[in-house]
């Protein structure tokens, strides 16, 4: 794989300290600035595919004329939420 460089970015240097303060042993400040970049796009993209799954949700609904109010299906989540509680609580 052919390599290539991000542009320099210039920052404060109380932003570089705090960088600097959060290396782990034998971790590189070009390290910790890739990991950072690559965990960005992955919230990115995920967060792009939550929108789309979202948009293909709501027009599929609007074209079967099939919804659920929203307060009936916080009160399903709420019911999951509680049953899952429980399980975990008379779980030994």
């Amino acid at each position: 794989m052919k390599t290539t460089t991000l542009p320099p970015v210039r920052v404060a240097g109380e932003l570089r300290a705090a960088v600097e303060s959060v290396l782990g042993e034998g971790e590189t400040l070009s390290a910790f600035l890739v990991e950072s970049v690559q965990l960005n796009i992955r919230r990115r993209e995920a967060r792009r595919e939550f929108i789309a799954r979202g948009l293909r949700t709501r027009d599929e609904a609007r074209a079967s004329g099939e919804y659920v109010d929203g307060d009936e299906m916080l009160a399903r989540l709420d019911a999951t939420l509680a049953e899952k509680r429980r399980r975990q609580a008379d779980a030994p």
